[in-house]
């Protein structure tokens, strides 16, 4: 029997990948391209509406040990994303276009995978589903969910950063070169004076907004993801000590500059780049007047301009047992509905609940990794009840056992824990 998956996102994906890896069937249902979203803007399974950037890659870094447990157990996306890897200094950054083409031919290629291009508006009242829609849950599938789960869902917006026509960059203007690694060209650099700063500034705070709708008044921004208005609005140096500091990078005079704006390539040829830390909600027009006070971006042609949308997220500890429906233990859920945050957390969720819908069809009970891995500790935070429960990227201190004096020996345990766990969920399938 196949297992329904409803999403073909990052988690959808991978949940159907792991299934079909591991020996069972999956269906994998993508609304797109019959039914767009306000985000997306390609056909693709696995499309990145935010960030081309997957975070760090450093085993000493949370985000790095999790993609080193995800390459464990034999993550689809991160293989994606390894194979169309570009510069990016000590993160992952990928080819957007490339990686979502690679993903959706992985996917489409597999024998034991069939998608469907329709939109599911009902939850399948038979077999076991996966419900991995995301941040993007269309209306009428909300409103189901809310209905299944007896409880209002929640929301938070995350915002898009604008993508710049990299010939119309000033480069007399800009400098390449990481912090800390000026030898480096994984970042074009757009320095600032204390006065073209205090200019941009002011025009910042003063640029009009897209003005929030009704429904969406009483919702809250995600804390790591902040417009950049938003952020300026909390004191006059707090973007310099943010996505603006110019700590550890120098101009073409040797000096440090009082504010930078960083540009990261969102292809490998360099023809387009993104504003790092630069996501926004104010009106396109009043992006690009702003965003031109920049000196290196005077004359800038944008091929995209900041966005926001509404992410969904259910109460998962309180509705969940594990990624299973309380109320009906057909239904998992997957993927940054569950209350994870970031590209490589959604990742992980979409694979545990792959695994979880495949052992439940096979009959034998599932058992998510140790909290002293980072999968592990996702796991735990999203079935852990607390009083306001929100969405969380993976950090060190949600992993049991975390110190700080030891992190090579925590990235040790953390592995070795991953392995086991892997060779145990295998053995316990092939012999179902």
């Amino acid at each position: 029997m196949e297992i329904k998956i409803i999403g073909g996102g990052l988690a959808g994906a991978e949940a159907a990948y792991q299934i079909a890896s591991l020996g069972g069937k999956a269906l994998l249902y993508e609304m797109r391209p019959g039914v767009r979203t306000p985000a997306h803007r390609t056909d693709d399974l696995a499309e990145l509406v935010c960030s081309n950037s997957l975070k760090s890659q450093e085993m000493t870094n949370a985000h790095g040990l999790l993609k080193a447990e995800l390459r464990l157990l034999g993550s689809l996306i991160l293989a994606a994303a390894e194979g169309t890897a570009i510069a990016g200094g000590k993160a992952l950054v990928v080819d957007r276009g490339r990686f979502g083409a690679a993903v959706t031919s992985a996917v489409l290629g597999h024998p034991a995978i069939r998608v469907v291009r329709k939109e599911v508006t009902e939850i399948f009242e038979d077999g076991i589903v996966i419900v991995a829609t995301g941040p993007l849950t269309s209306p009428a599938l909300t409103r189901r969910i809310r209905g299944l789960t007896g409880k209002g869902s929640l929301y938070f917006f995350d915002a898009i950063s604008p993508i710049v026509d990299g010939a119309t960059i000033d480069r007399s203007r800009a400098f390449f070169g990481s912090r800390y690694g000026s030898d480096r060209d994984d970042y074009l650099n757009c320095p600032l004076s204390e006065d073209e700063y205090e200019r941009f500034y002011e025009a910042l705070l003063g640029a009009s907004r897209v003005d929030l709708r009704e429904f969406e008044a009483d919702t809250s921004y995600f804390e790591g993801c902040l417009p950049i208005e938003v952020m300026a609005e909390r004191g006059k140096k707090t973007l310099v000590y943010g996505p603006m500091k110019p700590v550890g990078l120098a101009d073409r005079s040797g000096k440090r500059p009082y504010a930078v704006v960083q540009l990261r390539r969102e292809d490998e040829g360099g023809s387009m780049y993104n504003m790092v830390g630069f996501q926004t909600k104010l009106t396109y027009g009043e992006q690009e007047r702003v965003f031109r006070l920049v000196p290196a971006l005077e004359k800038a042609r944008f091929f995209r301009l900041g966005s926001i949308h509404r992410n969904t997220f259910i109460d998962a500890p309180t509705v969940l047992c594990g990624l299973q429906l309380k109320t009906d233990g057909r239904i998992f859920f997957a993927g940054q509905i569950t209350g994870v945050e970031g590209y490589m957390e959604s990742t992980a969720m979409g694979l545990l609940a792959g695994i979880a819908a495949l052992c439940s069809e096979r009959g034998i009970p599932f058992r998510p990794p140790e909290p002293s891995t980072c999968i592990g500790a996702l796991y735990r935070y999203i079935s852990t009840k607390r009083k306001d429960f929100q969405p969380m990227n993976i950090n060190f201190g949600l992993v049991e056992g975390y110190d700080k004096r030891e992190k090579e020996r925590v990235a040790e345990r953390a592995l070795a824990g991953i392995a086991g766990w892997r060779d145990k969920v295998r053995a316990d399938l092939a012999s179902a």
